[in-house]
């Protein structure tokens, strides 16, 4: 998905570490970002390539280590009288605010609130000399009567109240903030194009402020509405603090393919994507033109359902190899009973290639998780180990049972085509009084005590231990006869 956006676009993909909050650092955070990349094809021409090296011209790509870099941008802007020292104290600038919260005024640090706006530079020069804690704020030109115009790649046309905050852009600890950071670092780096959550779109007058205000051209922005979720009937903004679903390892963990995850958020991004879908079944999603202003404006909200539907179809589209190869990856790091069932690749292949390359394939394996329940009855050493609960349907006489399975022992041919399969189990049908067709069944119901479908469905039970599974022809051929008697047998004996 980035990869064809940024080839269609000519674009420079790079992976810039935004560390300078040291409060929030996690332990490892760099690796855990590349390897999450890594897993979904997402591939950076430049930045961090582990915790310690990156690639790529323009570095540090690590915030934390351009430190040098915003203290000299800070300087030039003290200098132009567009930034100054400022020295209250957290407690200080909270009487600020509570003493405009009393006064029922818009509250932030601006015009006459800001103590240290206008305060002689000599004077400031002292302070720091005598080892006095300082932050450097931005001395904003703006205006809140004023407005500003802006068009967003997304949200099309925006106006906003000019910025007339100062803010911090130098923290006590010496490094940036975000707001200070990011427009150094876009400069330096040469980048035309931000895309990022809704959350910043407030904070586009101030960023084009700091642009302006540094001599710098702004680049472009796209803000993406966030993914919501549904909170017992309310929707809120998908957390990475509350939701699980908001770590792409959650998706690992499921065994749900990347493939599927990138096809799902397609789906929630870009209005067209559907329609293509439907007319390219067979296109990589590489193919797709991927376009800003088709992109919703409003948060979609989080479907699991859809994102599980979703994957059945890109996995019903897998090849037996392909699912076998993802699923004993997956099982090796989550499911070591799976592993330990996959181990014989040969036969495992052919009960995973089951409907699978037909017009209408099986669409039973939405997640690698699934693999285990779909498959393990085809297994012996699982099938006769587990207590066997049969739910016989419409044909639930013991006796009668009995009969089709010893009746159907004498008939079965592995040789076989799939109609003349079939065509045995008609005539068994019929030969035991139960209809040929269904339709014939249904015309004059009480003429029989089932039809053949209901002979078929004793047959798959008294195979599989189940009343649904994929094509019975194709197990049976996997099974072979020998096989097929011993579980018959648990039931004639």
């Amino acid at each position: 998905m980035q990869e064809s956006f940024q080839a269609k676009h000519g674009g420079v993909f790079f992976l810039r570490i935004e560390d300078t909050d040291q409060k929030r650092e996690v332990e490892n955070a760099v690796t855990g970002i590349i390897e999450s990349l890594k897993d979904y094809d997402i591939e950076f021409d430049e930045g961090m390539v582990s915790e310690d090296e990156e690639k790529g011209n323009y570095g540090p790509y690590k915030q934390s280590q351009r430190k040098e870099i915003y203290e000299a941008y800070a300087k030039y802007l003290i200098e132009q009288g567009k930034a100054y020292p400022c020295f209250c104290s957290p407690e200080e600038v909270e009487e600020i605010r509570a003493k405009q919260e009393a006064a029922k005024i818009r509250p932030g640090y601006y015009g006459v609130w800001a103590k240290y706006r206008n305060f002689p530079i000599e004077e400031s020069i002292q302070k720091i000399k005598n080892g006095e804690s300082y932050i450097i704020r931005f001395k904003s030109p703006g205006r809140e009567d004023r407005k500003i115009k802006h068009k967003d790649k997304i949200k099309g046309n925006v106006e906003f109240p000019e910025n007339d905050q100062d803010i911090v852009i130098i923290k006590a600890d010496g490094l940036p903030t975000y707001h200070f950071a990011h427009v150094v670092d876009d400069h330096l780096m040469r980048t035309n194009l931000v895309i990022r959550g809704d959350e910043w779109l407030s904070s586009v007058p101030l960023h084009l402020q700091l642009f302006q205000e540094m001599g710098f051209k702004a680049p472009k922005y796209a803000h993406i509405a966030p993914v919501m979720k549904n909170d017992n009937g309310n929707k809120r903004k998908l957390s990475k603090r509350k939701d699980a679903e908001a770590a792409v390892s959650y998706y690992t963990k499921l065994g749900i393919p990347k493939e599927a995850v990138k096809e799902y958020l397609l789906n929630i991004a870009n209005s067209s994507f559907e329609n293509w879908r439907r007319a390219n079944k067979e296109k990589d999603i590489s193919e797709f033109e991927l376009q800003l202003n088709k992109m919703s404006v409003s948060g979609a909200l989080f479907d699991m359902v859809k994102l599980l539907d979703v994957s059945k179809i890109v996995i019903s589209g897998f090849t037996a190899e392909k699912v076998y190869e993802e699923s004993i990856k997956w099982a090796k790091k989550y499911d070591k009973e799976l592993e330990k069932l996959m181990q014989d690749k040969e036969y495992t292949l052919k009960v995973l290639g089951i409907e699978r390359g037909n017009k209408k394939p099986r669409k039973d394996i939405a997640k690698w998780e699934d693999v285990k329940y779909e498959i393990e009855y085809m297994y012996d050493e699982v099938f006769f180990s587990k207590k066997q609960e049969y739910d016989w349907q419409v044909i639930n006489d013991k006796e009668k049972i009995k009969e089709i399975l010893q009746e159907y022992l004498n008939v079965y041919n592995e040789k076989h085509e799939k109609q003349e399969w079939f065509d045995t189990i008609k005539e068994l049908a019929g030969k035991l009084g139960y209809a040929k067709e269904v339709k014939e069944y249904k015309e004059n119901p009480n003429n029989y005590p089932g039809h053949v479908g209901d002979v078929s469905t004793v047959l798959r039970i008294a195979l599989t231990g189940r009343t649904n599974t994929p094509d019975m022809y194709e197990i049976m051929q996997i099974l072979g006869k020998e096989k097929m008697a011993k579980r018959f047998n648990l039931i004639l004996n």
